[in-house]
């Protein structure tokens, strides 16, 4: 058997059913079993998670392909921490974790493999996915660039020696056609290639609004030695689709809304979304307790199209008075951006005075530039309300003939970020049961804007020092107790309104909590009560498509997660969060002139979400099968930052999936989503920048699986 000491653990299922729990179909039997004496992440070290004062959501692989799902978006509803903010008309994923997200007029950063992905990634899909780690609370801030809410992890499939593989082709309601491939396979001893890649050509029930998406996924594993091991991985996003603001609510009278309804100009055609990516990391055994990591990451993505937007401002706006006529904007983007990070750390344990020390030491360095080209055309501005109707169109029966007005330069930027950041951790095992964290990480920030409308330079530093603190605590083997402390530091991209850029954000947050694995052989989970506070978080400028700074903002909350093995079949698992973010102090809309008192409510975050999922593994006439429910809850949420009253209602949504293995290699899956076709509403940026959730739809796939 041979011993390769990888990044990230293997997890070696292709079936259309694979158990959760690492449980494997006696079809695989066969397969080489792969040794991993230990486990090295990026960030992490030679710690276990179990170990580590934080909380922490692993969405795998298998609950993926079992549920059917091929966006990531939909994915992350499998953690009740994260709710969903404005997407930019659909074009990125969007999110927020405990309450806080970052630049709402930007994608939310997440991390691939540990590597920041900053950029533009369109839509991203599951199918190159292992593993998706929700990373929760103060930890986070060892990463760099992290929410105090916490950070996402995707850990990508791997090249592995034994030869497997798959194609799926599926169908669905709104002409919704995709086909899924993954291959890998040994090219020698020692050399492993993987390639996964998904294509969409698909409808959705918006009108209008179709997507085409190519996503490629090449991989490459050399393992020079049973102690060092290069892997190479490359990225490649294609993905078209217009840009769609969703729907408009007047009076909070959302059941008369045409879900459907498309406002923008069937002229403008799609935005488009391009991007690639690569990776090279080395992994190299230094001996039995030290080992080092170092990589590169490099990605070159863009953001381009044009779009007819309904307009914002009440002065600007005749829908407020006249049912047959919406103002609109028209606007053109062309966004650059460039993304270059290297990462080396050393981690292994040593004994001092008799305590052992897990010791993580390492240095990340990066250099981002984005270049903003952005384009806005308005109907002229009227305190007395909207005199000029051009490009306005009658909601019920829009004109797609008329003449578009040129867009003229409002934002023509180009910007530079670099960042250099030592960080270091000592776990430090007190006794058997009981080890305390120590950790810093320290930032060298320095940014350049330049403007290239009035010829400005604005640069600004930053040198900053965050702590991290934590305890844990094992009441037994299978429990353990914890609480933890941290600081971080985020830089915020772009200008304001004034053509000034912002300050970074600083971060504190605190957490204790509950972890327990395997109890009774049948029950997992988590339980953790949070406390965190941001300053200088940004938010949207509705009026004028930039962002601005919400001041001080806050949340508090308590999270549970169980799984429990109801029989050897059965599986149920049962999670909620309450969440209350809130600005910590009084503020005031600087483009709109409206206070934002203290305890205002943070947009599109539901105090409470929750979900319950039944999975259960059977035989058909002989032929495996699964069946899987889910039931998803969110919260009424705030809609509008400078409107309290304006509230998305709460939804409870019904998912069904089911799978059945008709021979060795052939499989077919049907999965119902929104099996009640509750209308209900994802986000929102504005009451007329509303995006409606799906209505009922379902897909039927085939896999052949080799």
């Amino acid at each position: 058997m041979k011993k390769y000491f990888l990044c990230s653990a293997i997890v070696i299922s292709n079936g259309a059913m694979a158990k959760d729990n690492n449980q494997i179909s006696e079809a695989h039997e066969d397969i080489e079993r792969i040794e991993v004496n230990r486990l090295w992440q990026p960030y992490r070290g030679n710690v276990p998670l179990i170990d580590t004062p934080q909380a922490v959501d692993r969405i795998n692989g298998d609950t993926i392909k079992n549920e059917g799902i091929t966006r990531f978006m939909d994915a992350l509803d499998f953690s009740p921490s994260i709710v969903r903010q404005n997407n930019s008309g659909g074009m990125f994923d969007s999110f927020a974790i405990r309450g806080f997200s970052g630049d709402e007029n930007n994608p939310t950063g997440y991390l691939v493999n540990g590597f920041n992905s900053r950029g533009y990634n369109g839509n991203r899909n599951t199918a190159n996915i292992e593993t998706i780690e929700v990373m929760k609370g103060p930890g986070s801030a060892l990463y760099g660039q992290g929410e105090p809410g916490g950070t996402v992890n995707i850990i990508t499939k791997k090249p592995q020696f034994e030869e497997q593989g798959y194609i799926q082709g599926t169908l669905g309601n709104f002409d919704t056609k995709q086909v899924e491939f993954d291959h890998t396979k040994g090219i020698s001893d020692n050399v492993a290639y993987r390639i996964n890649g998904f294509y969409e050509d698909s409808d959705t029930f918006r009108d209008h609004v179709d997507v085409e998406s190519l996503n490629l996924s090449p991989s490459l594993l050399w393992n020079i030695s049973d102690r060092t091991s290069i892997s190479y991985e490359m990225e490649i996003l294609n993905q078209k689709k217009p840009l769609d603001r969703g729907v408009y609510i007047l009076d909070n009278d959302f059941d008369s809304v045409d879900t459907s309804a498309f406002y923008g100009d069937t002229r403008d055609g799609a935005h488009t979304v391009e991007a690639l990516g690569h990776q090279l990391l080395l992994n190299h055994q230094l001996n039995d307790n030290w080992h080092f990591l170092t990589g590169l990451a490099y990605r070159d993505s863009s953001f381009k199209g044009q779009s007819s937007d309904a307009e914002l401002s009440k002065s600007r706006q005749f829908i407020y008075e006249n049912p047959d006529l919406l103002s609109r904007q028209r606007r053109e983007r062309d966004y650059q951006a460039e993304d270059f990070s290297a990462r080396f750390e050393i981690s292994g344990d040593v004994t001092l005075g008799g305590v052992k020390n897990n010791l993580l030491v390492g240095v990340d360095y990066y250099n981002y530039q984005l270049d903003t080209d952005y384009r806005v055309w308005r109907t002229a501005w009227n305190p007395n309300g909207p005199t000029d109707p051009t490009y306005a169109i009658d909601p019920n029966n829009p004109d797609y003939t008329m003449d578009q007005p040129e867009a003229l330069p409002t934002t023509l930027t180009s910007e530079e970020q670099e960042g250099l950041g030592l960080y270091a951790q000592d776990l430090i095992e007190l006794t058997a049961r009981a080890k305390l964290l120590v950790g810093f990480r320290v930032d060298q920030f320095n940014q350049k804007i330049f403007n290239k409308l009035d010829n400005e330079l604005q640069e600004q530093e930053h040198t900053e020092v965050s702590s991290r603190f934590g305890f844990v605590y094992e009441l037994n083997d299978n429990i353990n107790l914890y609480t933890s402390y941290a600081e971080g530091f985020r830089p915020n991209p772009g200008l304001d309104s004034d053509r000034n850029a912002f300050d970074p954000e600083t971060t504190k947050s605190f957490e204790v909590g509950l972890k327990w694995q395997n109890v009774a052989d049948r029950f997992s989970g988590s339980l953790a009560l949070f406390d965190a506070s941001k300053t200088n978080m940004l938010t949207a400028e509705p009026d004028t498509g930039l962002s601005a700074t919400l001041g001080e903002v806050e949340s508090q909350g308590i999270e549970f997660q169980m799984t429990t093995l109801l029989t050897d079949d059965t599986s149920l698992d049962i999670a909620y969060a309450y969440t209350d973010a809130k600005t910590a102090k009084d503020s005031v809309d600087n483009d709109w002139d409206v206070p934002i008192p203290k305890g205002s409510s943070l947009i599109n975050v539901a105090e409470h979400v929750g979900h319950i999922s039944l999975r259960h593994y059977t035989d058909i006439m002989g032929k495996e099968a699964y069946f899987g429910a889910t039931v998803n809850y969110v919260g009424d949420r705030l809609g509008e930052t400078t409107d309290p009253d304006y509230i998305l209602p709460a939804y409870t949504l019904v998912n069904l999936s089911a799978a059945v293995n008709l021979t060795s290699r052939f499989s077919v899956m049907v999965d119902v989503n929104n099996l009640f076709d509750e209308q209900y509403f994802e986000s929102s940026y504005h009451k007329l920048w509303t995006m409606p959730g799906e209505p009922l739809n379902f897909t039927a796939s085939v896999k052949y699986q080799f």
